[in-house]
């Protein structure tokens, strides 16, 4: 077993910068323009679909190729993707995060780029997304599979 290096000051700061690079992407994409999710989930506009669609596409041949040539980690540590059990309670919990998506106009990536932006109404969504999730720690072992 290696023993994990543990990062501290500003070794940090790359995530900092990665953070902040990804935001600004999520910005000039216009992902995280409320007017572009509502076309989305009125099905007027195809752009965040085609936004969507490449993620999961980009998605996919990354974790073939992670998978057919046995990439690591920067780190040089094993990629270790596991297989996963579906679980009825995924279409409840689907649901109830696209109702949340389409109401407040942001998933949980592009909360933060637009609170970063001054979009200030937002901080209500992260609230609420702190609460649920905390209300989903409290309430997982009772929720169906």
């Amino acid at each position: 077993m290696s023993a994990k290096k543990t990062e501290r000051g500003l070794a940090l700061l790359k995530y900092l910068f990665v953070g902040m690079f990804f935001g600004i992407v999520l910005v000039k994409a216009e992902v995280i323009s409320w007017f572009r999710i509502q076309e989305m989930f009125r099905l007027q506009s195809f752009h965040m679909y085609g936004v969507i669609g490449a993620a999961v596409a980009v998605g996919m041949l990354s974790v073939f190729l992670i998978k057919k040539f046995d990439i690591k980690t920067i780190s040089g540590e094993k990629v270790v993707i596991k297989d996963k059990e579906f679980k009825k309670g995924q279409i409840f919990g689907g649901f109830i995060f696209g109702l949340g998506w389409a109401v407040t106009g942001a998933c949980p990536g592009p909360i933060f780029a637009q609170i970063g932006i001054g979009y200030s109404v937002v901080i209500v969504t992260f609230i609420s997304a702190v609460a649920g999730t905390w209300v989903y720690g409290k309430l997982a072992d009772k929720l169906p599979n």
